[in-house]
Order: C-alpha cells, then structure tokens, then sequence
C-alpha cells in the first residue's frame, strides 16, 4: 500500500531530504524441470539445451533490485545423466537460463533436494556457483551452511534463508547439509543473518499439501509464528503446485504458495500450469524497514508446442489466459489481501 509523500517544499536554501532508502523485490515459484521441458529446451537450442526461450516470457515479472528464484530439484554435473520424477536430477544449462533472466539467488531446500543424495546436493551447487548464482538452503560444508546469505539490494543488505517441511522420506545424512522447516530454526536463521548485517531477511519456506489452492492450518499456524518475530520480514512460499493466497500478518506478508513457475506435469491439472511473481517494495522507515508496496503477476505455462512460461499482464488474452488470471486473482485474495493494499 503505497504511502503518500509529502508536496513541501524546503525553504529556499535548504536542502531537499533524501528519499528514503528502499529497494524492489521479486519472488517466483517451483522451477521444477520435467523431462518436456528438457526436450523443448533441446529443441529450442537446435539440439542443444537453452532454456531462454522458455523462460522468456517471465522477463518483466522477475525484474528488480533483487529477484528470488525457487529451484525445486537437483542439478546434473555437465555432460551427466538428467532424471524426472521421482527422483529428479535436471539439466546444468536451466542455471544459466535463470541468471540470464535476471535471478540473483534461489532457494534450495525442498523436498527433492536429497534425490541424488550427498552428491546431488552438491553438484547442484557446484553449477550454481560457476554460473554467479547464489544459493541458500542447501550446503556442502558445515562452514558453508552456517554463513547466512546476504545479497545486495540497492545499496540494502537481505538474507534470504530456506527450509522445507522434508526430503520424501530420506533421512538426512548430516544436519546442517539442508534445512528441515521449523519456526524456531527459521527464527534462529534470521536472528543470525541480522547479527552479520542484514537489514531485511526473507524466508523461503517449502511447505503445504500440494495442490490445495487454501493454505492449511499448520503454514498458518507457522507463518503467525515466525512473523512474530522481529528476526523476519517476509515469508514466500513453495511446494504445493498451485496458487495459494497472500496475507499480510501484523504488518508483514506471506506467500503461502506462488504455484509452479516451470513445470510440465505428467497429468496437467490446469492449476498446476499457473504461478505468480510476487513483487515487493521495501522502504526503510522510522521504525525500521516495511513493504510500502506488494503486488503480483500471474503467470501461465503455456503447454504449446512450442511449451513457453508468460506473464500474464504481458500478452493478449486468449480464453486460457482469461480463464488462468481469473482463478489467480481469486485465490490471491482469498484472505483479505486487497484490503490490506495488496495490487496486481
């Protein structure tokens, strides 16, 4: 909700205050890369793999100071095998296609991370580091595990931090190598990437039963919880494959779930091709730094051929499009959202 400005002048003279500081923020959801999606980027690339066009359609949502992609499986070493479902392991060339659209860091806690086991995990990050994409969620050390993320944002220092709610029944083989969801371990992140210089943190939490569009009583529970706390001042969520609404809690928002970003699914479901970016503005006021401004952009995989992921607001109508836009807006506001300022 935007707040006014003031329209008065200093006197002659004196100086103009600064504007306050402040920064924009992008969130996106699942990028889950079936096997479709590798033979379309196949395609796409001649017979190599790009991902670009693909994804090209996001490129106005996921712009901002600082854009939060969700990677939701385990990534190949270069020349390996990839897999789907169940046990995923997607191509290395998807990292490069979302740094190239403008993604600064992604989250990798969920519950595929340990699909490929100890050396998934850390190829995953091996690839995201050689293509300048940071990462939390996810370690190969306990060193690596216990230095908070914190990017910049416009001259402002944000942690992001990421947990989930399991690894599909594999034990984790040691504590710190990814983060099980707790509120108080959420809690305890944010209050450590403060201690080390964040301004803002964001929690990336993957969560929820999937498909169900209303969030259930335990992410509720847990986002009151963790809201709470001074230590977070955002929660985006993951996981369930659908659109969830967003809340705002005490001041603070939640994404209980921002759907499939990328994603083509066995069996489409119609909702499991829509998504949101949720978008944030961040101001520092004189209680300290608050959302002056959240908005979204509904999203759609387009199943084609050729399969394509659009922002909605970006192209012309079509019946999907309408039909896709129309559910979203209304599952978003489900819980108050546009009383609370919330806009597309």
């Amino acid at each position: 909700m935007a707040v006014p400005s003031s329209s008065t002048a200093p006197p002659p003279g004196v100086p103009a205050a600064p504007p306050p500081r402040s920064f924009t923020l992008a969130a996106g959801g699942d990028i889950l890369i079936h096997p479709a999606l590798t033979e379309q980027a196949k395609a796409d690339g001649g017979g190599k793999l790009d991902f670009g066009p693909l994804l090209e359609g996001l490129r106005p949502a996921v712009a901002a100071d600082l854009s939060i992609c969700h990677l939701e499986t385990p990534l190949s070493a270069p020349g390996e095998p990839t897999f789907g479902y169940p046990a995923f392991s997607a191509p290395p060339e998807v990292a490069k296609a979302l740094v190239d659209l403008g993604y600064d860091s992604c989250s990798t806690a969920s519950n595929h991370t340990l699909d490929r086991d100890v050396r998934g995990v850390r190829t995953t990050l091996d690839v995201l580091d050689s293509v300048g994409m940071k990462h939390t969620g996810s370690a190969r050390t306990p060193e690596e595990a216990a230095k908070p993320l914190i990017l910049d944002a416009n001259g402002v220092k944000v942690a992001q931090v990421s947990f989930t709610f399991g690894f599909n029944g594999i034990p984790l083989p040691e504590p710190w190598m990814a983060n099980p969801l707790d509120p108080q371990k959420v809690i305890e992140a944010g209050r450590a990437a403060k201690a080390a210089g964040a301004e803002v943190v964001v929690a990336s939490l993957h969560w929820g039963a999937e498909y169900e569009a209303d969030p259930t009583l335990e992410q509720r529970t847990m986002a009151a919880t963790i809201l709470a706390d001074p230590a977070i001042d955002l929660i985006i969520g993951t996981h369930v494959h659908t659109v969830q609404p967003m809340e705002q809690i005490a001041g603070k928002w939640v994404v209980y779930g921002m759907g499939n970003e990328a994603a083509k699914h066995e069996e489409p479901r119609g909702t499991t091709e829509e998504g949101l970016i949720a978008r944030f503005r961040f101001v520092q006021g004189p209680q300290g730094w608050h959302v002056d401004e959240a908005r979204y952009r509904p999203t759609l995989v387009e199943l084609g051929p050729p399969i394509r992921v659009i922002d909605l607001a970006s192209f012309p109508p079509t019946p999907r499009r309408t039909e896709a836009l129309a559910r979203t807006d209304e599952i978003v506001g489900r819980l108050g959202a546009a009383e609370a300022g919330l806009g597309r």
